[in-house]
This record gives C-alpha cells, sequence and structure tokens, in this order.
C-alpha cells in the first residue's frame, strides 16, 4: 500500500486542519510526546499559532514483556499504574522498572527542557501529539499525566492509528482526533514515506526553533 504521509511535518499540517477549533485559544498548549511526536506537534503548534513543549512519558513494561505496560511515569514524580497488571506483579519489581524508567525520564527532561520551567497544565486544553497510535499504551498513559498535571481538557491528536486503540483512547481522553484509521493497520511506519528515528538533537532543534 502506498504511504499516507510523505513525513511528520506532513502529518502535522494534516492534524492542524482539524484542529482549527483550537487556534487562536490562549489556554491552547501543543505536547508532543517524546520524541516521534514532536516534529509532528511542532507542525502543529506552527499552524495553530500555539505553544509548543514536550510531554516526556516513560512507558512502563513489565520485566518478562516489556511491550506489554502496567503503567508509565512523567514528569515530576508523577506515575500512573494500570492497577489490575500492577497488583500481580512483585513490589520489587514494580520499584526496579519504576527506577529504569524515572532515571531515562529525568534525563531526557534534562535534556530537552534545559532552561524552560517544569511542565505545568492548570486550567490548559493540553493537546497531546504523537505521530500514531498502535497499541494506545503510551498514548493512554500520556492522557492521565496531562490530567495530574492540571489540565482542564486533554486532546489527543495522531495522523493515524489502530482502530482498537481509537476506541480505547477515546474513553480515556476529552477528544481524539486520528484522521486515518485503517483496519489492517500493521505499523505506524507503513503511513509514512519518511519515518526515520528521530533523534534527540532534532527534538532540541524543534523546541528552540532552530529546525
Amino acid at each position: 500500500m502506498n504511504a499516507t504521509y510523505r513525513d511528520r511535518a506532513e502529518a502535522g499540517a494534516a492534524l492542524a486542519d482539524r484542529l482549527t477549533s483550537i487556534a487562536g485559544d490562549p489556554d491552547a498548549v501543543v505536547l508532543g510526546l517524546v520524541r516521534g511526536g514532536v516534529p509532528v506537534a511542532a507542525a502543529v503548534a506552527e499552524r495553530l499559532g500555539a505553544p509548543l513543549d514536550v510531554l516526556v512519558v516513560r512507558k512502563l513494561g513489565l520485566p518478562e514483556a516489556p511491550e506489554v505496560a502496567f503503567g508509565a511515569v512523567g514528569p515530576g514524580g508523577l506515575r500512573v499504574l494500570n492497577e489490575e497488571i500492577a497488583d500481580r506483579l512483585d513490589p520489587e519489581e514494580v520499584d526496579a522498572v519504576v527506577r529504569a524508567e524515572t532515571a531515562e525520564l529525568e534525563r531526557r527532561e534534562r535534556l530537552y527542557r534545559k532552561d524552560r520551567p517544569p511542565l505545568r497544565l492548570d486550567g490548559r486544553i493540553a493537546v497531546i501529539v504523537d505521530d500514531g497510535l498502535a497499541t494506545g499504551a503510551t498514548a493512554r498513559a500520556a492522557v492521565g499525566v496531562g490530567r495530574q498535571l492540571g489540565a482542564r481538557r486533554v486532546v489527543l491528536a495522531v495522523p493515524v492509528g489502530a482502530p482498537q486503540a481509537y476506541d480505547v483512547l477515546s474513553h480515556a481522553a476529552d477528544e481524539v482526533v486520528c484522521p486515518e484509521r485503517p483496519a489492517d493497520f500493521g505499523a505506524v511506519s507503513r503511513y509514512y514515506d519518511d519515518f526515520h528515528e528521530v533523534s534527540d538533537a532534532e527534538v532540541v532543534a524543534a523546541l528552540t526553533g532552530t529546525r
């Protein structure tokens, strides 16, 4: 099949066209999920005239199956747990995963935020942007972190996503904007001509306006 988007910037422009109701709202802030969501979010923020920031969320994966999430950690020590899964784990295993992912989260926060103040979303409209929605585990955690950071409204915006993940997130976020939801989803990379791994340098450049 042909790719839907040339690259993440084109995907962000397509998303922005679906988010015009937010354009000009002084309470809106566009948050790119690190790292692949940041170039998409940068294009959205530019089109909407909204500030751009990043949301660093680290998925907490099962020790024996890291791709299966039992929760996530976010900025400022925030933790979102799927109690049904986490309660079945050894507390020491949980603590070990949390420590490792928190260390990586703090490294990225230091790198990306630099002199930027800690992320605060009190009373804001948080537009959380990623480059795609596969299982939805990270996005679901990000929505939870957005709420814990005080957002009054959480909008999840992704260019393409699996229908099942979209349905789940529709119950978690206040609004989900996802233009493409193919039945035979497969993987996010299928829908981009250019789906290179986004580097730390690209994230920093987007945040500092030097891209």
